[in-house]
């Protein structure tokens, strides 16, 4: 008898244990999930302020605003992760700032 105690309090134990486990995991993902939503909006921002960066840039060197988003990736350095986003450009005259619009691509991955 005193045998199947012992092993009684063993799995109790044991189920505790694996409770605590699985509670512990659980926070540190809600935590994870958390704590990506404002990175994903904070990378999503930086990304538009460095469009916005390399448009003033443009601007100041040469006069105009470029037509297309991919001048300021070929001849100022601009780097945009295009896997991650979809970044609308859209220029309607070279002296008027141009609208641009930074979204994250499949829900932000």
């Amino acid at each position: 008898m005193n045998a199947l105690w012992k092993r009684e309090r063993q799995e109790e134990r044991r189920r505790r244990v694996r409770a605590a486990a699985l509670l512990v995991l659980l926070m540190a993902l809600w935590g994870v999930l958390l704590w990506q939503r404002p990175l994903r909006q904070e990378s999503r921002e930086a990304v538009e302020r460095a469009v916005r960066r390399s448009m003033g840039q443009c601007y100041a060197v040469e006069g105009v605003y470029p037509a297309e988003l991919s001048y300021l990736e070929e001849h100022y350095g601009l780097t945009i992760n295009h896997r991650r986003y979809i970044v609308t450009y859209e220029a309607f005259a070279s002296n008027l700032t141009p609208e641009v619009q930074v979204l994250p691509r499949g829900g932000g991955n």
